[in-house]
């Protein structure tokens, strides 16, 4: 079974952005069906403000070029409710509400305040090396 991933922002932006970095090979893991990348319209709208940034220099089509390789992968999840749990910061938050919603397995994130609440969800949440590790490079789960 495909797994079903909640990426948090700054997962998703240094996938995309940077193609030679270490979470570049997200980008063919989603493409090739490794996972099921679950967004919802508050963290669509965050992934959208944050390629927005002047430090990155995009331009409007980059930007779009950009979303386009990687929304089409995501599952919308229309619906979303607040979790129970609450992360001590609001701005993660919604990350959280996404991956209890959608019914996520995982919840992959390098923020300190979501990686405190691993093993407190039914989902799991751990960081891109953890999650890279548990489903190898080629999106296969590891042995």
């Amino acid at each position: 079974m495909t797994p079903r991933v909640v990426f948090d922002t700054t997962t998703v932006v240094s996938a995309l952005l940077f193609a030679n970095g270490r979470l570049a090979w997200l980008r063919r893991h989603w493409r090739e069906d490794g996972c099921v990348p679950l967004l919802s319209t508050d963290t669509a709208a965050e992934l959208t403000r944050v390629l927005a940034y002047p430090k990155f220099q995009l331009t409007r089509e980059a930007r779009e070029e950009l979303l386009a390789d990687y929304v089409p992968h995501c599952r919308i999840v229309e619906r979303v409710k607040r979790c129970s749990l609450a992360c001590r910061d609001a701005n993660d938050q919604p990350f959280l509400d996404l991956a209890q919603s959608g019914g996520a397995d995982v919840l992959v994130s390098g923020d300190k305040d979501l990686l405190a609440l691993a093993g407190k969800t039914r989902f799991v949440i751990e960081s891109p090396e953890q999650y890279r590790q548990r489903v190898g490079e080629t999106g296969v789960q590891a042995q």
